[in-house]
């Protein structure tokens, strides 16, 4: 075991596949060299050399259809979009064809080796093209894969999955905890499930889930709940696509109660969609109305960016109501 934050846990999990499969490339704006805006792909191209990892130009739309073609011929790319904001000029190539390539060729050609990745999110003073959550987006997609880890241990095992998976995969960064989380990390080559949550805390009063970021968010609320006597079973997503209906429902039967939490705006938030999906299978059980505490309906703010992120106080209030309904 080793101590890494979560930008070295990433790094590490890129090194460990291209050693494994020399079939592996990285590439993007600025990987090369000095590894990127946020330095995830350090000295893998002084380790594995230009052609595996490379700089491409500053160009999603041409990053993203060069990956396709590349998975497309028995590639194992690993693209990356320097920020999950930049992903938009690709989404053309990502919704159109790397989610439809297996589908519209009979099955015949796939792009099933292509693995996106993206730093999502807020709490960096980022503004407004450098703070978005964009997984509901691609949620809205079949044939994609959407993955957030939340700390190192997840970040590796997750990603090499991400990598190997026979499915493009959509692999969402929370960059605020890049250096900020850190945990203990096997060395060793491991892999954790896709479209599997973990529980992270069994409680019986109220069911806490999220992803990425603010799972921390709702833990710190339960810290607080659990001094008002509140039993908080806590909840992470971990896949967005396709998303574990079953441990979330089983929770929630057990508990009567749902609070969700994400940064992304409330409208067309995937928690919209995990509130519909649970009160048909747990209407009977419900206790109180699912609850979402998430960003704000705006553009992300720059100067006002804590009053428009979900914090721990805004999911302890959403916790009390729901309790007391």
């Amino acid at each position: 075991m080793a101590t890494l934050n979560l930008l070295q846990a990433i790094n590490q999990a890129l090194d460990i596949a291209m050693a494994d499969n020399e079939r592996v490339l990285c590439f993007g704006e600025d990987v090369g060299g000095f590894g990127g805006v946020f330095r995830a792909t350090s000295h893998l191209q002084e380790k594995y050399g230009k052609a595996r990892c490379f700089n491409t130009p500053l160009v999603e739309q041409g990053i993203i259809g060069f990956a396709n073609g590349l998975a497309a011929q028995g590639s194992t790319p690993v693209a990356e979009i320097q920020f999950a904001d930049y992903i938009f000029p690709a989404f053309d190539q990502i919704v159109n064809e790397s989610a439809k390539f297996r589908y519209r060729s009979g099955s015949l050609f796939n792009v099933g080796g292509l693995t996106i990745r993206a730093p999502y999110g807020g709490g960096i003073s980022g503004g407004l093209y450098h703070s978005q959550s964009p997984e509901a987006y691609f949620a809205h997609t079949p044939g994609l894969k959407v993955v957030v880890p939340r700390n190192p241990h997840q970040a590796k095992g997750l990603l090499l999955a991400a990598i190997r998976d026979p499915n493009p995969v959509l692999f969402f960064e929370p960059k605020r905890l890049y250096r900020a989380s850190t945990g203990e990390v096997p060395e060793s080559d491991y892999q954790l499930p896709l479209g599997e949550a973990e529980v992270v805390k069994e409680g019986r009063d109220i069911t806490l889930l999220a992803w990425g970021a603010q799972m921390e968010v709702i833990e710190e609320a339960a810290e607080l709940a659990e001094k008002e006597g509140i039993s908080c079973e806590i909840i992470d997503l971990r896949s967005i696509l396709p998303w574990d209906v079953e441990t979330v429902a089983t929770s929630v039967l057990k508990t009567g109660r749902l609070v969700i939490s994400h940064e992304a705006p409330l409208t067309g938030g995937f928690a919209g969609e995990i509130a519909a999906t649970i009160q048909e299978r747990c209407f009977l059980y419900l206790e109180s109305p699912i609850s979402r505490v998430t960003g704000l309906d705006t553009p992300f703010p720059l100067t006002l960016e804590k009053e428009y992120l979900p914090d721990r106080l805004k999911v302890f209030e959403a916790i009390k109501a729901s309790m007391a309904y």
